[in-house]
C-alpha cells in the first residue's frame, strides 16, 4: 500500500486547489478522466467557444437589421472543432504533464473506491494500487443522466460530453431535454446548420429560470427550433443514423442524431463511500459549512458534493477546502447566498437570487420592476427588441431579492447586481450612489432598480 500525506479524487477543480501552498505535502491526483474535468473537456469551455461562434454566425444572418448587407456562406464545422478542442486537448494534456513533473506530486490513472477509512484501491491499466493518506479530497464531479428508455435502446445517442465532438452537425438533430445544457446545444447546432427538435416534459423551456425570462425565452425560439412540449419520449427505435422517437402523444420524429440532456448526477455511487464512512443521498456527498464529510479527515468539493453545480462555485469550494487543509484551526465557511448563473444561449440569460415564483411561494412581501434593453440608448443601437432586466426588492430593507436579464451581455451585466446582492446594498443605493455609464447597456439594469415601486420607501433599516 502507497502512503501520501494528500489524496484528491480528480482533476478539475479539486486538482485546481493543489498550489505551491502544498509543496512541502507529499500529495497524490487519482484522476479517472482528462485533466481539466468536465468544464474544460466536455462543459463550460467547449460549449462557450462554439457558442460565440454560433453568435458570430446569427450575427451575420441579422445583419440586416443594421442595415448592412451579408451573406453567411457557411459555418465550418470541422475547422471549429479542431480550432476548439486542439487548444482544450493540449491544455488538458500539458496539466497532466505538469503534474507529473511536479516533486511532490504523484499520478494516478484510474477509477478510484474507498476501501475503507481513508483508502482507495485505483483500478489502473497496470492493475489495482491500493492507497492511504492522512487526508483525502473527493472531486470526483458528475455524469450525464441517461433514462432508460434511451440507455436500454440500444441505438446510438450522445450526450454533452460527446455531442461537441462530432465531425459534421447532424442534418437532424433532435435534443431530449429543455434545461440550460439543452439550450446551449440547441443554439450551437442550429447555427451550424442543424434542423433541432426540443423534447420537453415541462411546457416551457428554462423552466427553473424565472417565469417571466422561461417564458419569453420559450416564446423567442419557437420560430428557431421545433418544440415538441409537455411531452415524453417513450419508445427508441429505427438503426443508426435513423432513429425513430416516439412521444407519449403518438407523434414519431425522425432524426439522425439524438442528444440526450435532461440533467447531470453527481459520481458518488461509483466510490465505494460507505466503506469510509462517507454520507451521501443519491450519489451526493453530503458536507458541511466547512466542506468536511462525515468521515473524519475526508473533504469534498464540486459536482460530487455541491448544491450548486456550478464550475466558479467549484472553483470557490476549492478555495475554501485548500485553506480548510492548511488552517484546520482556522475554518473558512462556504456560502450559497448568492450564486450567480448564465445560460449563454441567444438570446444569453442571467440571474441572481431568487426567482419570482419562489419569492411568491416563500410569502415575501416584494417589489418588482422590468426595463427593457428597447428603452435604452444603446438598446437602440442594437436594434435589440426582446431583452429585459427584472429585479425583485424586498419592501422592508430594500435589498435585492434576485435579478434576471434575458438579452446580449446578460453574463456580463449581472455582475453589478451580484455585487450588490452579495453585500447587502440596496436598490436604491445602486440605482443612485454610482456613476451609471452613458449610453452603456448596463443602463437596463440602473433603469430597472430606478423603475421599482415606491424607490423612496425601499431603505435599509440601518440607514
Amino acid at each position: 500500500m502507497r502512503t501520501h500525506d494528500l489524496i484528491v479524487i480528480g482533476a478539475g477543480s479539486g486538482n485546481a486547489l493543489v498550489d505551491d501552498r502544498f509543496a512541502r505535502l507529499d500529495v497524490a491526483v487519482v484522476a479517472e478522466g482528462p485533466f481539466g474535468g468536465t468544464c474544460l473537456n466536455a462543459g463550460c469551455i467547449p460549449s462557450k467557444m462554439l457558442a460565440a461562434g454560433a453568435d458570430v454566425a446569427d450575427t451575420v444572418r441579422e445583419a440586416g437589421r443594421h442595415d448592412v448587407d451579408a451573406e453567411l456562406r457557411r459555418v465550418r464545422w470541422a475547422d471549429a472543432r479542431e480550432r476548439v478542442f486542439g487548444r482544450l486537448d493540449t491544455a488538458a494534456k500539458e496539466g497532466e504533464e505538469g503534474r507529473r513533473a511536479s516533486d511532490n506530486i504523484t499520478v494516478y490513472r484510474g477509477r478510484a473506491r474507498f476501501t475503507g477509512d481513508r483508502r482507495l484501491s485505483v483500478e489502473t491499466e497496470s492493475g489495482p494500487v491500493e492507497l492511504r493518506a492522512d487526508r483525502i479530497v473527493v472531486a470526483a464531479g458528475g455524469r450525464p443522466v441517461v433514462p432508460p428508455v434511451v440507455a436500454d435502446s440500444g441505438l446510438p445517442y450522445e450526450t454533452s460530453d460527446t455531442v461537441m465532438r462530432l465531425e459534421a452537425p447532424p442534418e437532424r438533430l433532435v435534443v431530449l431535454g429543455g434545461g440550460y445544457i439543452a439550450a446551449e446545444l440547441a443554439h450551437v447546432f442550429h447555427s451550424a446548420g442543424s434542423h433541432v427538435t426540443v423534447v420537453e416534459q415541462r411546457d416551457r423551456l428554462l423552466a427553473q429560470q424565472d417565469e417571466a425570462i422561461s417564458e419569453a425565452f420559450t416564446d423567442i425560439v419557437r420560430d428557431r427550433w421545433d418544440l415538441r412540449l409537455g411531452r415524453e419520449l417513450t419508445e427508441v427505435s429505427g438503426e443508426p443514423g435513423d432513429l425513430r422517437l416516439t412521444l407519449d402523444d403518438g407523434t414519431e420524429l425522425r432524426a439522425g442524431t439524438l442528444l440526450v440532456a435532461v440533467g447531470r448526477r453527481p459520481n458518488g455511487d461509483r466510490l465505494g463511500l460507505e466503506a469510509a464512512g462517507v454520507d451521501a443521498e443519491d450519489g451526493r456527498i453530503t458536507v458541511d459549512e466547512h466542506l468536511r464529510t462525515s468521515a473524519e479527515g475526508v473533504w469534498a468539493l464540486g459536482d460530487v458534493s455541491t448544491p450548486v453545480p456550478l464550475k466558479h462555485v467549484a472553483n470557490r469550494e476549492a478555495e475554501v477546502v485548500a485553506h480548510n487543509l492548511l488552517h484546520p484551526d482556522d475554518p473558512r465557511t462556504m456560502s450559497y447566498d448568492a450564486v450567480p448563473a448564465a445560460v449563454f444561449t441567444r438570446p444569453q440569460i442571467a440571474r441572481i437570487g431568487l426567482t419570482e415564483q419562489e419569492a411568491r411561494e416563500q410569502g415575501l412581501d416584494y417589489a418588482t420592476a422590468t426595463h427593457r434593453y428597447e428603452d435604452v440608448a444603446y438598446g437602440w443601437a442594437l436594434e435589440e427588441t426582446q431583452g429585459f432586466c427584472k429585479v425583485l426588492v424586498d419592501r422592508r430593507t430594500g435589498r435585492l431579492l434576485g435579478a434576471h436579464l434575458l438579452g446580449p451581455q446578460a453574463a456580463t451585466l449581472i455582475q453589478p447586481l451580484v455585487v450588490a446582492q452579495t453585500f447587502g446594498i440596496t436598490a436604491r443605493d445602486l440605482a443612485e450612489q454610482p456613476l451609471w455609464i452613458h449610453p452603456a447597456l448596463t443602463e437596463v439594469v440602473e433603469n430597472a432598480l430606478r423603475d421599482l415601486d415606491d424607490l423612496d420607501d425601499l431603505d435599509d433599516p440601518a440607514s
